[in-house]
């Protein structure tokens, strides 16, 4: 099994990449493959909806983006990882998963996810709710740890202080690793549940 884990912090070797790194350790001792992408350095710009990417399966910004879509296709779980800057995922971050999660057209129901909040001190739990609507409107289950997904650190290496934090990080990958290999069982014996045949969008006009 393999769990994709996204860095959106800009600093290498920072706070968030501590709690990210207590997850791949655990994941490995779970026997859970785990790769880990930091972009929050990268040139990432937002959506601009132009809808290229239902003709071309792919977006029209050939960046990281689109090396991330066959990761997270081949993935059975991800972990989207954010620095909290003014009480919300940073905005590469969101530009980052705003054109992942639109324009690739592969099925995510049924892959495991989770958000990673790490700050100074507040916005943690604003910055989970926000990462979180990326699984739910997706079909993706959430893992969740025994608090909501946070550690806690300023100045660079802070976090490996957050014990807390860092438990909570373990439990997290624990549960998550659970999360998947249950639905892996479930897919054997059951199969994925039934799918409407056909996706109802509406308007309030008219």
């Amino acid at each position: 099994m393999k769990v994709l884990m996204i860095n959106g912090s800009p600093r290498k070797g920072g706070n968030t990449s501590i709690a990210l790194q207590e997850m791949e350790k655990t994941f490995r001792e779970e026997g859970i493959e785990v790769e880990t992408v930091q972009i929050g350095n990268e040139d990432v710009r937002g959506c601009i909806a132009c809808n290229t990417c239902a003709t071309k399966g792919q977006c029209v910004f050939d960046d990281v983006v689109n090396e991330l879509a066959s990761k997270f296709e081949a993935a059975d779980g991800l972990v989207v990882a954010s620095p909290v800057y003014f009480a919300s995922a940073n905005a590469t971050l969101v530009a980052c998963l705003d054109r992942l999660f639109y324009s690739t057209g592969f099925d995510k129901s049924m892959k495991v996810g989770a958000s990673v909040a790490v700050a100074r001190r507040g916005g943690c739990s604003a910055t989970y709710d926000e990462l979180n609507k990326y699984f739910t409107i997706s079909g993706m289950p959430v893992a969740s740890s025994q608090y909501w997904n946070s550690v806690h650190g300023r100045k660079p290496g802070d976090a490996s202080q957050d014990i807390e934090g860092l438990q909570t990080m373990r439990v997290l990958a624990r549960n998550m690793a659970f999360l998947m290999k249950s639905i892996a069982l479930g897919k054997e014996k059951y199969g994925m549940p039934k799918q409407e045949s056909e996706h109802i969008y509406t308007n309030f006009i008219g």
